[in-house]
C-alpha cells in the first residue's frame, strides 16, 4: 500500500510540474519558432514600430515581435489615430454598406410659398386732363373686360368747348384768308388753328374727334374717354353727373395676359436664385397642373421679420387662370455644376463637424473629417477631404464611430 501512495505522489508532481512549464514557462510557441521577426510593436499603441525588442517609450509596455504573416493586425499603425480594423463577418453582421465618392451633376430644387400679383408694368390708370361733370358711364362695375379704345365714359368741360369753338373760328377765318394778298395774315391764321389743334390733343382728344369737328363745324358738348390698354377694370370712381378733375382717379386697368408671382425663400436658399431662372408654380386649386414662368427680379434685401427674401417671376397667363392674390408653392431648379458627390448616409454629422469612414482595405475603417457643400437629393457635396474613387461607408458608420471613439 505505501509503494502505492509514493507512486501516485510522484506522478502527481510530474503532472503539475509539465502543466507548469506548459501554461507559464518561457518555452517558444511550436506555431511562431523558426518564423523571421519582421519588428517590434506596442501592443496597447500598434502604430509604434521598432526594429528591436525592448519597451514602448510612452507607457513601458513590453514590445511584441511581429512575425512574417502576421503583420496586417499592426497595419493601423500606418494609420491617422481612430482608424479601426471590423472582420468581414462583423461587416456582415451590423450591416456595413458601401459607396464610392465620384464627380457628378449637383441638381435640386427649391421650394417656398408664393403668391399671384398684377404685373405691375402692365396697370393704367384713367383720369381726366379737364375740369367738368361725367354724363354717361359706359363701363359701371368692378371687374368688367375691356379692349384697347373701348368707350369708358363721356365728359363735359367749359374749358374744352371753348376751346373747339376757338378752333372752329381759327378754321372760319384761315379759309377767309386764302384769297387774301396778304400773306402774313394767312401765316397767323395757321398758327391759331395749329394751336387750337395742339391743346385739344394735350387734353387727349383723339384726332378723329378733332377731325369730326372740323367736318360738321360744330363742337362736341360730351368728350369720350376711351381705355388706355386692354385687361380687367380693378377700380372704378366714375359715376354719372359727377363732377371731376385732373387729379380723379376714374379707372383702373390692369392686364392680366401676364402675371407677377412673389416667393419668399428663405435666407440660407437665397444664394441659389438667380435671375431667368426657371420656376414651376403648383396650386391647390389646379391639381395635377404646373405653370411654367421665370425669374424676372430679387429683391435687394431680406425681408427683417421673417428672414426670408422676395422673388419675383414673370408667368404667362393663357386664359386668365392665374389670379391675383392666389396663393400656391413655386418649385426653383437649382445647381447643374459637376460636383464629387457623396450619398448623404456616409456623411457623419457631429455639428461642428462632418465625418466619413473610407475604406482603407483589409478591414480598415479610416474617420476622415470633410468639408460639405451642397445637398441635392440624397447626396452630398464635398468640398475638401475626400478624392474622386475614394470608398466610404454609407451604412454601419455609427457602430464604426463608437468603435473609433473607443480606439
Amino acid at each position: 500500500m505505501k509503494k502505492i501512495l509514493v507512486v501516485l505522489c510522484v506522478a502527481a508532481a510530474f503532472a503539475g510540474g509539465y502543466g507548469y512549464g506548459r501554461w507559464y514557462g518561457k518555452a517558444v510557441p511550436a506555431a511562431v519558432a523558426g518564423r523571421k521577426v519582421l519588428y517590434w510593436v506596442d501592443p496597447m499603441h500598434p502604430w509604434y514600430k521598432s526594429d528591436k525588442p525592448g519597451t514602448a517609450p510612452d507607457c513601458g509596455m513590453k514590445l511584441v515581435a511581429v512575425y512574417a504573416g502576421g503583420e496586417d493586425q499592426y497595419q493601423a499603425r500606418d494609420m491617422p489615430a481612430g482608424t479601426v480594423r471590423i472582420t468581414p463577418g462583423k461587416q456582415q453582421l451590423i450591416g456595413v454598406a458601401f459607396s464610392t465618392a465620384e464627380y457628378g451633376t449637383a441638381t435640386s430644387s427649391i421650394r417656398a410659398a408664393a403668391r399671384v400679383t398684377p404685373d405691375e408694368t402692365k396697370i393704367a390708370r384713367v383720369q381726366s386732363k379737364l375740369d367738368g361733370w361725367i354724363d354717361q358711364v359706359f363701363v359701371d362695375f368692378t371687374g368688367k373686360f375691356v379692349k384697347q379704345g373701348d368707350a369708358l365714359l363721356t365728359l363735359y368741360s367749359p374749358e374744352a368747348l371753348a376751346t373747339q369753338q376757338e378752333y372752329l373760328i381759327a378754321l372760319k377765318a384761315q379759309r377767309q384768308m386764302r384769297d387774301n394778298p396778304v400773306h402774313d395774315m394767312i401765316g397767323s391764321m395757321d398758327n391759331l388753328v395749329a394751336a387750337a389743334r395742339r391743346r385739344m390733343e394735350l387734353w387727349d382728344i383723339s384726332a378723329a374727334q378733332i377731325d369730326e369737328i372740323a367736318r360738321t363745324g360744330e363742337a362736341l358738348k360730351n368728350l369720350t374717354l376711351y381705355s388706355p390698354s386692354s385687361g380687367f377694370v380693378t377700380e372704378r370712381n366714375a359715376f354719372p353727373k359727377q363732377h371731376v378733375n385732373e387729379h380723379a382717379m376714374l379707372y383702373t386697368v390692369a392686364d392680366l395676359s401676364t402675371v407677377w408671382v412673389v416667393a419668399d425663400v428663405f435666407e440660407y436658399e437665397a444664394a441659389g436664385v438667380r435671375l431667368d431662372q426657371a420656376a414651376g408654380l403648383t396650386l391647390a386649386s389646379f391639381p395635377g397642373r404646373v405653370f411654367r414662368g421665370r425669374v424676372s427680379y430679387i429683391m435687394p434685401q431680406v425681408d427683417a421679420a421673417t428672414r426670408t427674401l422676395k422673388v419675383r417671376m414673370q408667368f404667362d397667363n393663357p386664359g386668365y387662370a392665374l389670379k391675383p392674390e392666389m396663393y400656391g408653392e413655386v418649385e426653383l431648379q437649382t445647381g447643374g455644376a459637376r460636383r464629387l458627390m457623396v450619398p448623404q448616409t456616409a456623411v457623419l454629422n457631429s455639428g461642428d463637424t462632418q465625418t466619413v469612414f473610407v475604406d482603407r482595405g483589409n478591414g480598415y475603417f479610416e474617420p476622415r473629417v470633410v468639408k460639405v457643400g451642397a445637398q441635392a437629393g440624397e447626396r452630398t457635396e464635398i468640398l475638401s477631404g475626400l478624392k474622386a474613387g475614394e470608398r466610404v461607408v454609407t451604412a454601419g458608420n455609427f457602430l464604426l464611430d463608437s468603435e473609433s471613439r473607443l480606439k
